[in-house]
Formats: C-alpha cells, structure tokens, sequence
C-alpha cells in the first residue's frame, strides 16, 4: 500500500505570497494544495508544520475522508479559518494525488461535468463613470459573460476593490503594517445606482452584473441598496451586511428581490447551514481553500441544492492558481452551480504555478490534465521570499473602526 513520506510547507511570493503544501507518496506521487490566508500566511504554515504535517506520514493518501476526519474531530480545537485553511491544503494535495494515480482529472473522480464549461466574472474597476464604463468594455471585449463593477466613491479618498495603476488585477495587501481607509455610507449609498445605471446604459442587459458591498452596511442599508438597484437587474450583490449576525439577512429579503450573495470568509457548513435551510441567500461563496477542500465544500454545496441556492465561490487572486484550479473542478461537477469569481493572478506568478485551465467564450474549464492540473515549481518558488503584508482596516469620520 502507498503510504504518505513527506509533506511540505513552501511559502513564496510571486506577486504576492502563498502558502503551497506539498505532499509525497511513496510510490513517487506527489499533490500540492493552497495553504494560504490572506494577511495570516504564516499561521497557516505553522499550523501545518508544527501540528499537521507529523500526523500525515505513514497514511494512505487514498483516504481522503478519513484523513480529513482525523485532522478536523481529533484536533478538539475545531473550525476557525487557520485549522480549515490547513485542512482544506491537505485535502487538496490528496485529490491531487489521486487524479494523478488513477490518470483523471479530479472533476471526473466527483461524477464527470454537469455543463460544458464553468461561467466567471471579472472585476471591472474605475476612478469615475468612464474609467468603469472603458473597463467594463474590456472584460466584455474578451468575452466575459459576467463583470462585477466597482467605482471609486466621490469624497471618499479610497476604496477598497479598486484597481491600482494600469494592471488586470489589484493587490489589496499593500504593507507592512494596514493602511488605513475612512469609510462614508450615506455617499456610496447615493453613488452606486447612479453608476449601475451607466452601465447598463451603455452595455444593456445581455450580461450578468455583481457588486461587492465588503461588510459595509447595517441590514436597513443594505435592504436600501438592494431595492435602489432592483431596475439593473443584478446577478447579485455580495457581503452586504456582516456575516456573523446571519439573522440580519431575513430583514434584507424583506425589502428587495435583489439576490443576496455571501461566504467568503465562512469555514465550514455550519457557519452556513442558518442562511441556506432559512433561504436567506440565493449565492453560498464558501471558497475550496478556506472551508476544508474539495470534500467538505462538496457537502455545502449540497446542503444548498435542496433549497435551491446556487454557488458562486470566492476565487479572488489571494487564493493561488492551486485553489482555483480546485475550484474548477468543483464548479464543473455540481448541479446547482451559479458562478465562479475570477481574478486573475499577479505576474510573476507564471514562473512558479503552471496551469491547464483554459477561457473560451465566457467559460472556464480545468482541463484534462490528470489530478487538480497545476504544476508547482518549487526551485522557482525559491527566488520570490515571503513580505509581510496587511490588508487594509476601515474606520469612519470620527476614527472608530468600521467593517471591511
């Protein structure tokens, strides 16, 4: 029987830093899973090194379940984004290994594909009205079914979700120590229909469209938000309250049809399971790398198809190609899949993570390449060391700390 002889913590920052866990049969076979948190990478990695790893060598990496048993019910100390963080690289690795054994890619292991490619958005951004309308016009050049649009705020300095200079993408981890950013809920309130409606406008209706809130507002706020966008038809609108008060959304849904979209930074099924059996959400965006992997967001998605939630799972750019190739392969298995976030990675991180996945039309697909499909350069990974880097913390005018 193969068992498991090595597993490894690399970290590395190719534009920008993930944790990549590496795990060894011994026949040779080797799986890689993200292992990265987004400001706590290195807890991650400790977590892994100190507590995890030790505990795998000697296991059959066919075990996928068991394995993700043991680490989840014997710790005690369950749940929590760094535990399931780590166990979700793991379970990773191990589907990784086991497509690559048996010669398939990992979408074929979970049932085959139920659609013939995975729908993703962009995230179109602008400093006013016609950088947002150009940049919209750029993701729908390139055949982009679905944009999310973002727009700086007038009198408001920043605003988290905007892109920095001329690039594809945006870094929101921009120092050693977090930035500091001053929120004003009654001018974005005002600002974001006004927006909306440019867009549509000019690009009409045969395209889905999102927003992200972040957090930002009070349930009546959000419930505001969403019935003012109502005429724009929205795919949805994303975190529009704090998660943690999961009640908050009933009142929401009684004042808007404007789907309701959140999950992000949920762990596991139960940090869900309120919103999905109560239909309080249209969209679970629980992402592979930070609810326990393939196998337990498998079991969200799930839950959510017997009330008629679809998924729409975080793949924002930190989370590794290793995650949205996962990803991936999860989105074209499941029947109730809605949409797949797509933020495409900072350069030089090609030089590191190779990819199979490919973007035709509108739609993603994994690839056929056996296993998760992605090949992970370690001696490259070497030349691009960890920096320490911090998101950003929000406050309002009188210097008290908001939500993000």
């Amino acid at each position: 029987m193969s068992t498991i002889v090595d597993a490894k913590v690399i970290i590395s920052s190719p534009g920008r830093n993930y944790v990549t866990l590496k795990i060894t049969t011994s026949d040779g076979v080797t799986g890689i899973g993200d292992a990265t948190l987004n400001g706590r990478e290195l807890s991650v990695a400790s977590y892994l090194e100190d507590h995890v790893c030790p505990l795998l060598i000697g296991k059959d990496p066919a075990a996928i379940e068991r394995i993700w048993q043991y680490l989840y019910k014997g710790a005690y100390w369950r749940r929590g984004p760094v535990t399931m963080t780590a166990i979700a690289a793991v379970d990773v690795a191990l589907w990784d290994i086991k497509g690559k054994v048996a010669g398939l890619p990992v979408y074929q292991l979970l049932g085959g594909a139920a659609r013939d490619g995975v729908t993703v958005y962009g995230h179109a951004s602008g400093n006013d009205i016609p950088q947002l309308l150009d940049d919209v016009a750029r993701f729908r050049d390139r055949g982009f079914r679905a944009v999310r649009a973002q727009a700086a705020v007038p009198g408001v300095a920043k605003v988290y979700g905007m892109r920095k200079g001329d690039g594809n993408t945006y870094e929101p981890a921009d120092g050693e120590l977090p930035s500091q950013e001053c929120w004003d809920t009654g001018k974005y309130l005002d600002w974001v229909p006004q927006y909306m409606a440019a867009v549509r406008d000019k690009f009409g209706y045969d395209f889905h469209l999102l927003h992200d809130v972040h957090h930002r507002l009070t349930p009546i706020e959000a419930a505001h938000l969403g019935k003012s966008l109502e005429p724009f038809r929205m795919f949805w609108i994303e975190d529009p309250t704090p998660a943690e008060d999961q009640e908050a959304f009933r009142l929401i849904r009684q004042h808007t049809t404007t789907p309701l979209a959140v999950g992000e930074i949920f762990n596991s099924i139960w940090d869900c399971q309120h919103l999905i059996t109560e239909r309080l959400i249209d969209y679970i965006r629980t992402s592979v790398s930070h609810a326990g992997g393939i196998s337990h967001l498998r079991k969200i998605f799930s839950l959510a198809e017997l009330y008629g939630i679809r998924s729409g799972s975080h793949g924002a750019g930190d989370l590794s190609p290793v995650s949205f190739a996962a990803a991936l392969h999860v989105d074209l298995s499941v029947q109730n899949f809605g949409m797949q976030e797509y933020m495409e990675h900072l350069p030089p991180y090609q030089e590191v993570f190779k990819t199979s996945w490919t973007f035709e039309d509108g739609l993603m697909h994994p690839g056929d390449a056996p296993g998760i499909g992605v090949e992970f350069d370690e001696e490259a990974a070497a030349r691009f060391p960890y920096e320490r880097k911090y998101l950003p913390v929000n406050t309002l005018a009188d210097g008290s700390v908001h939500d993000w």
